[in-house]
């Protein structure tokens, strides 16, 4: 700390400046109330921040201060902060100085007593059976023979042990274990994901999907079971696709995974007894029924053996069902060859009365007929062949008379034809000799614009072109170094030159006579 005395100031006390005076608040509040408990009303409550750190206040009737939990101790906290939860907070005092506040930095965090927790619980039921995931009617039946069940709880307690065997004495089937912790710092995060893991297991995966869940720890306080009251947990229980019985406990202690879970179980052994049947009593049961259903077929097949010896006895005998039928048999034999001779006779009778018919004066008359029929159907034919050709014959006079008169109507077709191909062709030269003027007008004009943007025009006005040793144009004074080869341009002809140093007066060349002048260079016309 420093401080400065002022010769002229009436008195000599010291002066701090802000930032002194904040530090040295800061380091007395540290010291005096280095480790504190304050039981307060959590107010201003949002969550924590993107940062990890969670800032709320802490209040009563008549005072409020600050609160912070930094990132690292709120990831260990047992208890989550929630509005309006009445907690009992251990942490130092210090100031802030940015802003002149003090603040309880918190270090650890529990609820102000179990009233506090029944209150918090109860609220928290209220919140989660208004969502409905309390109802009745969403809870299914457990499977009655199960294949695998699933249990989440911790692998080294009794629990694990108690539920093994009693499934193994009962009924045994293939158990798949998810490890969790039922207690402290992640708990609630750890079986809400079991439960979860579980469900998203596949049927016909490495490892089995199971028939039903088994969710499981020991007797304990309200505080120990406190992470099955998560609403993680209740919310992961509910969405299960899988049956789940809750087993959380003794049968005194009641949690909210009991409420949403698919059956509850006063303890874990209760579970597995829930489970699976009892295989003896199972095996019993069906020796009993088998026992009832072999008597039952005896008794079936002795009832249907009497009456069919009941249905025997009252059938009559082979000869008394043959004697009528053999009898019509005898009778029909001995009328057989009395109908054969009737038969044959009646016969001969039929075939004398047609043969009185059939005389050559009718069969001479039926032919007459047939032949005077034939004759009539000839001269139809003959008459509508002699139609037929008579309007074929006009149709071919018809034809020939137009073809006659076919060559003269062409001829002059032709004529039509050729003085409107003339007139065409007059027009056609007229117009490709117009389109030809206008190209060569358009195409002059173009030559007269390059012309005047030649920068041989510019040549002619007395400038020149500065070109290096690889032909481009040197645009600017600074690309030319003192040594350096150039070629001048003018209009009658290049010369070529050294560039020397700079302002350094140029020596003058002799002038060379040219044979004859040399004309600029020209574009010639195209047509």
């Amino acid at each position: 700390m420093t401080s400065s005395f002022d010769s002229d100031s009436p008195s000599n006390v010291a002066e701090y400046s802000v930032s002194e005076l904040s530090g040295s608040i800061k380091r007395t509040l540290e010291q005096a109330f280095e480790h504190v408990r304050v039981r307060g009303e959590i107010s201003g409550y949002r969550g924590p921040h993107s940062s990890g750190h969670a800032y709320f206040a802490l209040k009563d009737d008549r005072a409020r201060m600050e609160a912070v939990i930094w990132k690292g101790t709120f990831a260990r906290l047992k208890f989550r902060p929630e509005e309006g939860m009445e907690v009992i907070a251990t942490g130092r005092v210090t100031t802030f100085p940015g802003s002149s506040k003090y603040q309880i930095v918190i270090d650890s965090l529990e609820p102000a007593g179990a009233g506090a927790l029944m209150a918090l619980l109860e609220e928290r039921k209220r919140k989660l059976a208004a969502e409905g995931l309390f109802d009745v009617a969403r809870k299914r039946p457990l499977p009655f023979m199960p294949k695998v069940i699933g249990v989440v709880t911790s692998p080294t307690g009794a629990v694990i042990r108690d539920i093994l065997h009693r499934i193994a004495d009962r009924f045994p089937v293939h158990v798949v274990v998810w490890p969790v912790r039922v207690q402290g710092d992640g708990a609630s995060e750890e079986v809400a994901a079991a439960i979860r893991g579980f469900n998203a297991l596949e049927g016909d995966g490495p490892i089995p999907r199971p028939d039903v869940l088994i969710v499981a720890r020991g007797g304990g306080s309200l505080e120990d079971l406190w992470g099955f009251n998560d609403e993680a947990v209740v919310r992961a229980a509910a969405a299960s696709g899988i049956p789940l019985i809750s087993a959380v406990g003794h049968e005194t202690d009641w949690t909210l995974i009991d409420h949403a879970a698919d059956q509850r179980a006063p303890t874990p052994t209760g579970a597995a007894e829930m489970a699976v049947p009892v295989k003896a009593d199972l095996e019993a049961q069906v020796a009993n029924l088998s026992a009832r259903l072999q008597a039952s077929a005896t008794r079936q097949m002795d009832h249907r053996r009497h009456a069919l010896r009941a249905l025997a006895r009252a059938l009559p005998s082979l000869d008394q069902l043959l004697a009528l039928p053999r009898r019509r048999f005898d009778e029909a034999a001995a009328g057989l060859g009395r109908g054969l001779q009737m038969n044959t006779a009646n016969k001969r009778r039929s075939f004398e009365r047609i043969a009185a018919h059939l005389r050559p004066e009718l069969l001479t008359t039926k032919i007459r007929e047939q032949r005077r029929h034939l004759i009539e159907a000839m001269n139809k034919a003959e008459r509508c062949v002699e139609r037929q050709v008579d309007r074929r014959q006009a149709r071919v006079s018809a034809a020939d008379a137009s073809l006659r008169a076919f060559p003269s109507r062409l001829l002059g077709q032709i004529h039509r034809a050729s003085d409107r191909v003339s007139g065409l062709s007059a027009r056609a030269d007229g117009a490709m000799a117009a389109e030809l003027r206008r190209l060569k007008g358009a195409l002059a004009a173009q030559d007269r614009v390059l012309q005047s943007l030649s920068y041989r025009n510019v040549l002619q006005r007395g400038f020149a072109l500065v070109r290096d040793a690889a032909g481009e144009p040197v645009k600017q004074a600074a690309a030319v170094t003192p040594g350096m080869a150039l070629s001048l341009e003018f209009a009658d002809g290049s010369v070529s030159a050294v560039a020397g140093e700079e302002g350094a007066p140029p020596t003058p060349a002799p002038k060379k006579r040219s044979a004859r002048p040399v004309e600029p260079t020209k574009q010639g016309s195209l047509f």
